[in-house]
Order: C-alpha cells, then sequence, then structure tokens
C-alpha cells in the first residue's frame, strides 16, 4: 500500500506501528518506525537482555526456482557472486555479495537452500536493481520471483529462542545459519536463525495473512518489545555489521570491507569454480596482495561520537581515510564508529585523529566486533 500524498510505501503492520507508539520516518520507500516510545537507548538495551521485534519487511524476498535442475541453478549464481553457492546443503543459509566488473558490491544479501528453490533476501534500496540484475544473469537456469505477499520479522536477543518457541517448538532446535519451515494458524513461515544485531535470534518470513496475529503474539509475551530503527544501527553498529549504501557500496570491494571470510576457499583457489565471478580480476588479486584500503573499527576518545563523514588523518596530518558509520554505543557506554583508512593505517591499537567541529580529536583503531557476538553454533 502507498500513501497518496508521500508516495511512500507503508508496511503491512503499519497500524499497529502506529498503536505502539511508532514514530514513523521516511526509509527506503517506507514508512517506518525509527524508535517507540521507551526510546533508541532502551530498545537497544532490551535487544542485548531480553527479546527485540523488528519489522523488517521492506527488505526484498525473492525466490529462485531452478527451471533446469537445482545444481545449474548454484552454478549459475556463482556467476554473479564469489560465494560457494553449489556447496550450501538444503536447511542452510549463507551469506553473499553481488559484485560488478570493478570488483565492488552491489549487494550483500541472505541466501538459503530450501531443498528444491532458493531464497534470497536483499536490502530494501536495492530490490528493484537486484530483481533485474538476477533476471538477467539468471534467466536460463531459474525463474526469479519477488514476492509481494509476505512480511519479514526479526526476533532477536538471549530471550528469542524462548519467545519464539511458545508459537514454534521446532525452532529451539535451530543453529546459527539453519532454516526451516513452521507452521502458524495454518500458514506456513520460513524461519532462519540469523540476525542483523549481534545476537542471537530469528528472522521469519511470514504470509501477511497470519502477519499481524503473529506479530501480536509476539509482542504479547513479557520479554518481547518492539524495536525500531534507531537501535537496530546501534546495535549493527556495535556487531560491526555493514550497512549498504553506507560501509559497503559499488565502489568498495569485499576484501576492503573485511568481508573475504564470505568468499570460501573453492572461489578462491585453484579449480574449476575459482574465480568466474564479475570483477574476479580486482579480487583475487586483493586476496593475494592485500587492499589498499581496509575498513576498520574506530573508537573515539571522549563522549562525543564521530558520524559518517568525518575525516580522518594520520598523525602526521595526512588524510587517509573517513568515517562511514557512527554513534553512540549503549552496550559498551562510548562512541564507536566504522571507516575506511589506508592499509599502513588500519593496525589495531594505531591512533588516528578525526576532524569533529574544527577539531582534530584522538580515534584508535579497534578490531570489530565492538562486542562479541552471541549465535547459537
Amino acid at each position: 500500500m502507498t500513501d497518496s500524498e508521500t508516495g511512500l510505501k507503508q508496511l503491512a503492520l503499519h497500524d499497529l506501528h502506529e498503536t505502539l507508539g511508532g514514530k514513523m520516518v521516511p526509509f527506503a520507500g517506507y514508512r517506518m518506525p525509527v524508535q517507540y516510545p521507551a526510546g533508541v537507548m532502551k530498545e537497544h538495551l532490551h535487544t542485548r537482555a531480553e527479546a527485540g521485534l523488528f519489522d523488517v519487511s521492506h527488505m526484498g524476498q525473492i525466490l529462485l526456482r531452478p527451471t533446469r535442475g537445482m545444481e545449474a541453478l548454484c552454478l549459475g549464481f556463482e556467476t554473479l557472486m564469489p560465494v560457494d553457492v553449489l556447496g550450501l546443503k538444503p536447511g542452510r543459509q549463507r551469506y553473499g555479495l553481488l559484485t560488478n566488473e570493478t570488483g565492488g558490491i552491489l549487494d550483500d544479501l541472505m541466501f538459503a537452500n530450501r531443498g528444491d528453490h532458493l531464497f534470497v533476501v536483499v536490502n530494501a534500496a536495492c530490490v528493484a536493481a537486484d530483481t533485474e540484475h538476477l533476471r538477467a544473469g539468471l534467466s536460463e537456469v531459474c525463474d526469479v520471483v519477488s514476492l509481494t505477499d509476505r512480511g519479514l520479522l526479526a526476533l532477536q536477543g538471549p530471550k528469542a529462542e524462548a519467545a519464539l518457541a511458545r508459537l514454534l517448538p521446532e525452532t529451539a532446535a535451530m543453529r546459527f545459519m539453519d532454516v526451516i519451515s513452521a507452521e502458524y494458524q495454518g500458514a506456513e513461515l520460513w524461519v532462519s536463525r540469523s540476525g542483523y544485531t549481534g545476537e542471537d535470534g530469528f528472522e521469519i518470513s511470514v504470509p501477511e495473512t497470519v502477519l499481524m496475529a503473529f506479530a501480536e503474539a509476539l509482542l504479547a509475551m513479557p520479554e518481547v518489545a518492539p524495536i525500531g530503527l534507531g537501535a537496530r544501527d546501534s546495535l549493527r553498529l556495535e556487531a560491526g555489521l555493514c550497512l549498504y549504501g553506507h560501509d559497503i557500496d559499488a565502489t568498495t570491494s569485499p576484501v576492503e570491507a573485511g568481508l573475504d571470510w564470505a568468499i570460501q576457499k573453492v572461489r578462491r583457489t585453484g579449480g574449476a569454480r575459482q574465480g568466474g565471478f564479475p570483477g574476479d580480476l580486482r579480487i583475487l588479486h586483493e586476496l593475494d596482495e592485500g587492499p589498499e584500503r581496509l575498513r576498520v573499527g574506530l573508537q573515539p576518545e571522549g563522549r562525543a561520537p564521530m558520524r559518517e563523514g568525518t575525516e580522518l588523518f594520520a598523525s602526521d596530518g595526512t588524510p587517509i581515510g573517513a568515517v562511514t558509520s557512527g554513534g553512540f554505543g549503549p552496550s559498551v557506554e562510548a562512541p564507536v564508529a566504522m571507516g575506511y583508512v589506508a592499509a599502513s593505517h588500519a593496525m589495531s591499537g594505531e591512533t588516528l585523529l578525526g576532524e569533529l567541529r574544527g577539531k582534530r580529536l584522538p580515534v584508535t583503531v579497534r578490531p570489530l566486533p565492538f562486542r562479541p557476538s552471541t549465535y547459537k553454533r
């Protein structure tokens, strides 16, 4: 549904967000709740201590249905990204990266092997471009179906398992990156044990026919609270997770971004499946020789955050990079940031200078994440 005055799309749970007191703001073409009456700080800390419910239905949900068999589909998908698709077993999910011919990142995504098809979740701002890109690259091996009748919820935090298991008991046995189907009020839900907060949790694709009932059932539980975009951003920042369009984009390579862990050995060293993806010359070269710049964690001194766009300098005043994400980390009780710096200045513990309101203030390179993840392995 689209608002005729603003041109913004409305979430299927829009009325619920307003009833809960959500402050609605424009985001990726949607009206989204940035926070609820508790506020960003309390929402963040609640997710770390109990369980937070996020409506992420703005994300794109896409099915890849093979027309020439799953092997052909998987190998075809590998021509679009430097990831081992063929080796992903049914019932498992993996992080992926669509790359361009210069080795930049068109989008990052999650994809799951659901036995007879792949289920892909892409970033909201990239849905149209990704769908077109997938159709152009995979038309000979699959049908690309963009889903418009399902919502997507994320339940995150140390009490997420106990809460979800009351409604879907089979989810308690899942491990990180498992995917299953589960039934709720006669509808089929698709559940993955994953998320964007660094906490244990789940992402659940829910048919809109039962979306309201399912969300309300979760929110009726004492440990579950609604969480908005503000806390989602501070949670993912503490977890050292990239935000597309900020920390990664069409100019940054997976290696520069510190995402080389997502490029499995079979795609990078020897054998018939080495390379063969867009930008492979640059990416394989950077894997061997190292990139000229790297994404790093940054810890500003004092209490003032260094936000996106803050210029970074070496101690001698040489410009060496910029902040791409920054804010206050409620769990670590300090400002935190990420950015790109020249590889020669990316060593943990090195002190740099960030230009903040006309002054150059100390900021220290730190390893990511700022807070250890708690995924259920």
